[in-house]
């Protein structure tokens, strides 16, 4: 029998049943030695065959709980012990180790008649020899029946129950670990886009006004004034360090935007978003053009947002993304056909800030870059989103290699 079949834990009780077996066994040809039996020769040699076939089933790694080889096995040791059971009356004692032996590797369906099988020919072996026929003939073997089946069918129980804890435990230890990765990378994400922004906003900003008064001062310089070479070189260094800072901006963008455009990243948002019968559409209309890195991170995350509060609350099975390049300004629509909320009620809160980025996070962001965020909702009609930004001057121009001041 495979150790492995139960925790190490029941390796004590399984010495135990070897013991009794063999113990049993042992007193059948010691009492068949003392009492001078006629067929004594053949009861040590029957003893000593059914210890042997025994022994072979406990080494025989083939011999499996609910296993063929098993089934086999028992049987060969059932007609061993019958034969046994036939030359001598003590050999029934070993049938309540095969109690234990029939419950364990054989099927319920199985192990039961197998056992009521073996206690009726423990109570017959006393017709057959002749002993004296009296309630404890009966009782004795069934008793011990009984006691083996609630005994083996309630361990097995407990296994199984730990078994499920076990399990349960592994998984809870798993989803923890999960999670907590899951906020590690979260905690990340937030921190290289907090960095992105306090550069953009201080030191590209602060870079790019220097550069912008040096420009006008290096204006109204003629061309052989002394002071025109210095200030012609320190527009230069306030161009190459403004270059540098956007470098870092794009390099703490999100992940999403590093590998194309705005546009492809919120495609690829809309495919991989998905819920219970929910379908996620994305649109383009007018002209693109390249926005700055702080406009598309807005953008990006705002969308985020709206359709994880559409996945987790809305019930939508459709949701549409929208970005629209007109004249003076970009926005991002994000309809949804779900139940919806009303938005003079408390319901906003609980619609939008059990996780994700949150309706005051997003007009903040939305206000920190000139522009507007507006939701528009009513309960069983569907929730839009908008957020509208107003395009950085250099873009009006036509200078897309500028930043907005």
């Amino acid at each position: 029998m495979d150790p492995r079949a139960h925790p190490p834990v029941a390796a004590a009780l399984r010495l135990c049943l070897h013991a009794l077996l063999v113990g049993l066994l042992a007193l059948a040809a010691v009492q068949a030695v003392r009492d001078g039996a006629p067929h004594t020769a053949a009861v040590i040699v029957v003893t000593c065959v059914m210890a042997a076939v025994y022994a072979a089933g406990a080494l025989i790694p083939a011999v499996q709980p609910h296993s063929r080889p098993a089934a086999l096995w028992l049987a060969l040791l059932g007609a061993v012990w019958l034969v046994l059971l036939a030359l001598s009356p003590d050999a029934l004692w070993v049938a309540f180790p095969l109690y234990f032996l029939q419950l364990h590797l054989l099927p319920t369906r199985w192990a039961l008649p197998a056992v009521a099988v073996t206690a009726a020919a423990a109570i017959a072996s006393f017709v057959l020899h002749g002993q004296a026929v009296t309630p404890g003939t009966f009782i004795g073997p069934v008793l011990g029946a009984a006691v083996a089946v609630a005994t083996v069918l309630g361990y097995d129980a407990l296994f199984r129950e730990s078994e499920r804890r076990r399990e349960l435990i592994e998984e809870l230890m798993a989803t923890r670990a999960e999670l907590a990765e899951a906020e590690r990378t979260a905690g990340t994400l937030a921190e290289r886009e907090r960095l992105a922004r306090e550069i953009h906003d201080t030191l590209a900003q602060g870079l790019s006004s220097i550069q912008l008064l040096l420009r006008a001062a290096e204006r109204t310089l003629s061309a052989d004034a002394p002071a025109t070479a210095h200030v012609r070189r320190a527009r230069e260094a306030a161009q190459e360090n403004l270059a540098e800072a956007r470098r870092f901006v794009r390099a703490l963008s999100p992940p999403d935007l590093e590998n194309g455009s705005l546009a492809a990243a919120l495609e690829r948002l809309a495919s991989r978003t998905t819920g219970p019968g929910l379908t996620v559409q994305f649109a383009v209309s007018g002209s693109p053009v390249e926005l700055p890195t702080p406009y598309e991170v807005a953008l990006l995350r705002t969308a985020q947002s709206a359709l994880a509060n559409t996945v987790r609350h809305a019930g939508a099975r459709r949701a549409e993304i929208t970005l629209s390049f007109m004249d003076t300004s970009v926005s991002l629509d994000v309809v949804d056909d779900g139940r919806g909320f009303a938005p003079g009620s408390g319901t906003v809160a609980a619609h939008t800030d059990t996780g994700g980025f949150g309706l005051p996070a997003m007009r903040s962001r939305a206000r920190s870059l000139g522009g507007t965020l507006s939701v528009e909702s009513a309960p069983g009609q569907g929730t839009a989103v908008a957020l509208t930004l107003p395009l950085p001057v250099p873009l009006l121009d036509g200078r897309p290699g500028q930043d907005a001041a």
